[in-house]
């Protein structure tokens, strides 16, 4: 509790009636409205105002324009990739009718005829012993 600081009641209530007198005084010395000043200040604030609006509204368009950017060059990647798909699967549709099918075998080679196996016999025969 702050101690006592020996003010009676008459000083208690000339400083609380100068400190409204104060108030009164700084609330009374304020610019009227359609004082220049007042003026000035307020036409700085509206410019202010106008100018970020402007740069806001530029923002926007930017974003729009980067984010219509990103859509078209989504589209164009996706149609590219569509043009590899058909491609890939044509090539594998060309690749797939140039392949015999799967139950074809080739056809064996003819046998030689016994004349002509003869020889390699005989060869054999008299090379060993």
């Amino acid at each position: 509790m702050p101690a006592f600081n020996g003010q009676n009641l008459q000083e208690r209530q000339s400083a609380a009636a100068e400190a409204r007198k104060a108030q009164v005084a700084k609330f009374l010395s304020r610019p009227a409205p359609d004082d220049p000043s007042v003026l000035e200040r307020e036409a700085k604030r509206r410019a202010i105002n106008e100018a970020r609006n402007i740069r806001t509204a530029e923002r926007n368009a930017q974003r729009a324009a980067a984010e219509a950017a990103e859509a078209a060059r989504k589209v164009a990647e996706e149609i590219a990739r569509q043009e590899q798909l058909k491609a890939a699967a044509e090539a594998a549709e060309l690749a797939v009718s140039k392949r015999p099918p799967a139950s074809w075998k080739p056809k064996p080679k003819p046998r030689q005829s016994a004349t002509l196996a003869m020889p390699r016999e005989r060869l054999a025969k008299t090379s060993g012993s």
